[in-house]
């Protein structure tokens, strides 16, 4: 559990630990020393304490703490500092300490707030959703099971229960987004509006819902609009205005690795129209530039970060759909199932067969068969056939034992691939960003 000191983690983590204790479960409380208060070693200690406390009441409960190192760059937000190192630091400390839940304490009146924050910055569906209920991070789950319950409600377990917390002082401090909402339009807001909380708390959960149709939508056009490295425009084009935008914002995210800025999307939108005819147009992106090269439309890493080469072999494991990071090399391979029926160009490779993958570094030698009535030829003759420039081709080489499976920016070898209408798997390469 997340545990600050303060009024709703302090009962959130009472609870648990109370329930935990008749089920036989271990609770370990998670307390993040941000070193930004003159308070912060104060807090520690009265967590410290009062873990301790209950622990000799024989209530199942430990802390752990971590201190974060630095401070926030010049220009950047205390908030969104503070909230990644902390979310860096949670993550690592549930999996150190053997968990596989995280809770944290949020509740209705957090949920409302993040959606008028949102709101007032001009978010889409996916900011409007808010703070999800459940949400699995690398092999943990984060889950906030208080999010329907009011402050009020949390406010009298603590009195009913008589328990001891923090009071940040820095929550009055109105130079900060929340609470200058909290402390200057939430009570005249809730004063005009009693029902405020419940219904924006309402609006985000149709927020969410909006955005996993939009996200299975993604999931149906982006295969059709995918070509040898990128995104094919003029397939992309044919989708309607609507689906278009969202099938963008998609791919932008998956390769960038974050939601693109809403700016690159609006100029994305407005300008591939008329560039698609142009041999070569490009625009800045987020840790390098888009470019469109022969109807496609790439992300390229700027120069300066250019994956490293293949330097060892090492056998992978692939056989699961999945991301399977390779940080050494400087991006990730997405491992997705095909659906029986499926004929999506590349098509896919059994399962079975991706146990023992081999990556090995680049050798002259190799060839690349792109379909099945295609002679095998070397890869530079390959990429350039398919129009994939150097930067497309960085990544790495995977083979079946002697027999070559893949090649960034051409796909599976034509020798590899299923039958349609057997279980398959396909293979992407995606480049992290700078």
């Amino acid at each position: 559990m997340a545990y600050s000191g303060g009024r709703d983690s302090t009962a959130l983590l009472h609870a648990t630990a109370r329930a935990c204790a008749a089920q036989g479960l271990q609770v370990l409380a998670l307390h993040v020393h941000h070193g930004l208060s003159r308070h912060a070693d104060d807090w520690v200690a009265h967590c410290r304490t009062q873990v301790a406390g209950w622990a000799a009441q024989g209530l199942p409960v430990t802390l752990s703490v971590h201190r974060l190192e630095g401070r926030p760059a010049r220009g950047e937000s205390v908030e969104a500092w503070a909230r990644t190192g902390r979310h860096a630091a949670l993550q690592r400390l549930a999996l150190a300490g053997g968990a596989t839940l995280l809770l944290l304490a949020h509740h209705r009146r957090d949920q409302a707030e993040t959606f008028v924050l949102q709101a007032l910055r001009g978010a889409g569906s996916a900011g409007l959703a808010a703070m999800p209920r459940a949400q699995r991070r690398a092999g943990v789950v984060w889950a906030r099971p208080w999010l329907d319950r009011p402050r009020e409600a949390i406010e009298a377990y603590v009195a009913a229960h008589g328990l001891d917390h923090i009071e940040d002082d820095s929550n009055n401090d109105p130079r900060h987004a929340r609470n200058a909402l909290r402390l200057k339009v939430w009570p005249a807001l809730g004063a005009a509006f009693p029902q405020a909380e419940a219904a924006l708390a309402q609006s985000a959960e149709w927020a969410q819902q909006a955005l996993a149709l939009q996200q299975e939508l993604a999931g149906q056009d982006l295969p059709l609009c995918r070509g040898a490295a990128g995104l094919h425009v003029a397939a992309w084009l044919g989708l309607s205005p609507a689906r278009a935008a969202n099938a963008l914002r998609a791919w932008l995210h998956e390769v960038l690795g974050q939601p693109a800025p809403a700016s690159l999307v609006r100029r994305l939108l407005a300008e591939l129209t008329a560039a698609r005819d142009e041999p070569v147009a490009q625009w800045p992106a987020p840790g390098g530039r888009l470019r469109l090269y022969r109807g496609e439309l790439r992300w390229e890493r700027t120069p300066a970060a250019a994956p490293p080469a293949v330097v060892a072999a090492q056998c992978l494991d692939l056989s699961r759909p999945g991301v399977h990071p390779l940080p050494a090399l400087g991006g990730r391979l997405i491992v997705e199932l095909l659906q029986a029926g499926d004929s999506a160009a590349g098509e896919g490779v059994p399962a079975s067969l991706l146990s023992k993958v081999d990556l090995r570094p680049r050798e002259g030698s190799a060839r690349f068969q792109p379909h099945p009535h295609a002679v095998p030829r070397s890869l530079k003759k390959c990429w350039q056939t398919a129009g994939v420039p150097p930067s497309g081709r960085a990544g790495p080489l995977l083979y079946l034992g002697e027999q070559l499976l893949y090649v960034p920016g051409l796909g599976l070898d034509a020798r590899v691939r299923a039958c349609p209408g057997t279980p398959r798997l396909s293979l992407r390469w995606l480049p992290e960003t700078a």
